[in-house]
């Protein structure tokens, strides 16, 4: 049975309104976990030269070689984040599984939320070889102390924001999430691979629900608009801080573990995407966009950074929602992670009594 919860949700200065098998092994937390106490004790010289030597020369980074603590610091952070994310990027779809215009679009929708669920287990797994465990992870989440994406914390109250988080949404996932295909560490890099397949179809859907209800009767439009609207600026948000500000973007670049910088995707994601909502014949709500010939870009607006900082301090739209779905969902999955716990040890012991 799927418990669907509507929510009413605002933020100041913008109106939310209401209309019509582990893919990594467990057996690598021990050696990931000795690397750190290492690293903790004091990074050698030469194993670091090395390091960055391998860094330099495309070499991918696999959970049981030599790392300092930064990077993996830095890894677990990003990773772990983004496995949030995707846990965190069910709710506000999945409220709309019962409520979908047809059985098509249904279909669509619940096999989107559960690409999303696996995608988090993706990555769950591959922060679990950097000695970390899931379950330490989710325990932060739960209790407020780790980050997730912050465009997750806005509401969706009408079908078009389906079509809206589709298409911007899923639509800045893959600007930001296709170079980390490439990504210096090995376990992160593979997971992303499947992640940015599944996310291709995300964002085409997205884009034809939107493509759909541009086309449709006048009421349809302007709930596309009012979509459109709303997500536009939290989409941009996504990327992150700007360059200037962010504390993370240029040792992540230099360690390969990011491509390009937050303003670079940024900015590639501004210049696909404004083609596509001129072709819906929607109107991004940017008064000051527009195309730069010199630079071959678009020039757009400022972006309300104190919304987002506000956002990720758990102020934002939807904040506590999000993080009470979750602590409830954790707890009523409780049984399931008992009985499964039960029935390994159970055929642990019977195996160990085979052996002896």
């Amino acid at each position: 049975m799927i418990v669907i919860r509507i929510i009413t949700c605002h933020y100041p200065g913008r109106q939310w309104h209401g209309g019509g098998a582990c893919m990594y092994t467990q057996g690598l937390n021990e050696a990931a976990s000795k690397a750190g106490a290492h690293d903790a004790a004091g990074e050698d010289s030469a194993l670091l030269q090395r390091f960055e030597a391998r860094i330099e020369a495309e070499e991918k980074i696999e959970p049981k070689d030599w790392m300092p603590a930064a990077y993996r610091q830095t890894l677990i952070r990003q990773i772990s984040q983004h496995a949030h994310s995707e846990i965190v990027g069910m709710l506000p779809e999945g409220n709309w599984i019962t409520r979908a215009p047809s059985l098509l679009r249904k279909s669509i929708l619940i096999a989107k939320v559960q690409d999303e669920g696996g995608h988090g287990a993706y990555l769950y797994g591959a922060a679990e070889t950097l000695g970390v465990s899931r379950a330490e992870l989710i325990d932060q989440l739960l209790a407020g102390q780790a980050k997730y994406s912050s465009i997750f914390n806005y509401p969706t109250p009408t079908w078009a924001d389906i079509g809206a988080i589709g298409w911007l949404v899923d639509g800045a996932a893959i600007m930001n999430q296709i170079p980390l295909c490439r990504c210096s560490y090995g376990p992160y890099a593979r997971a992303m691979i499947r992640i940015c397949r599944e996310e291709s179809f995300h964002q085409r859907q997205g884009y034809d629900i939107m493509l759909k209800l541009a086309r449709g009767s006048g009421e349809q439009r302007r709930m596309a608009q009012d979509a459109l609207d709303r997500w536009w600026w939290p989409s941009l948000m996504m990327f992150g801080p700007s360059d200037t500000a962010s504390q993370h973007t240029a040792q992540s670049v230099r360690w390969k573990i990011k491509r390009f910088t937050n303003d670079e995707l940024r900015q590639k994601f501004v210049d696909f995407t404004v083609p596509q909502a001129k072709f819906l014949g929607l109107n991004v709500p940017d008064s000051e966009l527009r195309w730069d010939a010199a630079a071959a870009q678009h020039r757009f607006g400022p972006i309300d950074w104190n919304e987002f900082q506000q956002v990720l301090k758990g102020h934002g739209p939807c904040n506590r929602e999000r993080l009470a779905a979750r602590r409830a969902a954790h707890e009523q999955g409780r049984w399931v992670r008992e009985a499964a716990s039960a029935y390994a040890a159970r055929h642990a012991a019977a195996a160990a009594a085979a052996a002896a």
